[in-house]
């Protein structure tokens, strides 16, 4: 039976491929977070993929806090270079096979059209450049590897902003989002949903893919769609990025063409408010 090792099992992605991987009893699970793991440690990470015959590492784990990032430099590129780096390293040695979960903060956001995976790359935050420093990695030293690039993710687990409009719509009559920044929200569901299917599909085509829901919007129609949806009164304002300052560069368009994945590994892809529909019926049941 193939061994897949999942590492960020604890986070949004992570407990959504625990989900997901109920529906494929053909592969063997080991899933991993910081307690049980640290990939940033090559030795040991070299020693559990030994002794528990890893086939396939599937790679959740990342820095993702953007703009903490700017200040906690050393950290971010541990996990999102270095990290990857190992397990680039072992799966080569090993002759396994690599997922990897990469980010449209790779893109600088001043296109008008969908990204394509050969699009030039132009990082603009800690963040972003140091999740393309983890793809070069994978790529230079691994030729077994995908890696999927996502963007604006979220999840009945975890931390995310659908949680947040939520939370925030029920406690306030007005709320300010951002209406000129444009993307897809992506279900983490999906996504793992996605990267079984890649798993289960004969050939395993290496390379970058992108992966989102389908559909585009806004911040701000993101927001009102949640609202709607979870049936919560709030007054919902359309603000620019100007008038919202973070620490971070946001990029302005990352809309991700997915044509890539969808042709190798046949898979179809949901539009996002019938997502978010999903979801949000789960946080509802959970409350």
């Amino acid at each position: 039976m193939t061994n897949i090792l999942i590492t960020g099992s604890h986070g949004q992605l992570g407990n959504e491929m625990q989900q997901a991987a109920a529906r494929y009893p053909a592969f063997n699970y080991i899933y991993t977070d910081i307690d049980e793991l640290d990939i940033c440690d090559k030795t040991a990470l070299e020693i559990f993929v030994k002794a528990h015959t890893v086939d396939i590492i599937v790679n959740c784990a990342a820095y993702t806090a953007v703009d903490k990032a700017e200040d906690d430099v050393e950290l971010c590129y541990k996990i999102n270079r270095d990290a990857v780096k190992n397990i680039a390293e072992i799966a080569a040695a090993n002759k396994l096979k690599v997922v990897h979960v990469s980010t449209d903060y790779v893109y600088d956001g001043t296109n008008h059209v969908p990204y394509t995976e050969d699009q030039p790359v132009c990082p603009s935050s800690v963040y972003g450049k140091s999740k393309l420093a983890g793809e070069e990695a994978l790529l230079e030293r691994c030729r077994q590897a995908v890696i999927i690039r996502t963007s604006w993710l979220y999840s009945s687990f975890g931390s995310n902003f659908v949680k947040t409009m939520m939370k925030r719509g029920a406690e306030c009559d007005s709320l300010n989002v951002i209406f000129d920044q444009v993307g897809t929200p992506t279900y983490a569901a999906d996504l793992a949903e996605a990267i079984m299917n890649l798993l289960d599909h004969e050939p395993f085509v290496p390379g970058i893919y992108h992966f989102s829901n389908e559909g585009v919007c806004s911040w701000y129609d993101f927001a009102k769609s949640i609202h709607r949806i979870a049936g919560i009164e709030c007054s919902v304002q359309p603000i620019e990025t100007k008038d919202y300052p973070t620490r971070t560069p946001r990029p302005h368009y990352s809309v991700l063409n997915k044509s890539k994945i969808k042709a190798t590994y046949e898979i179809t892809i949901p539009h996002w408010e019938e997502s978010l529909e999903k979801c949000i019926a789960l946080l509802q049941k959970k409350v």
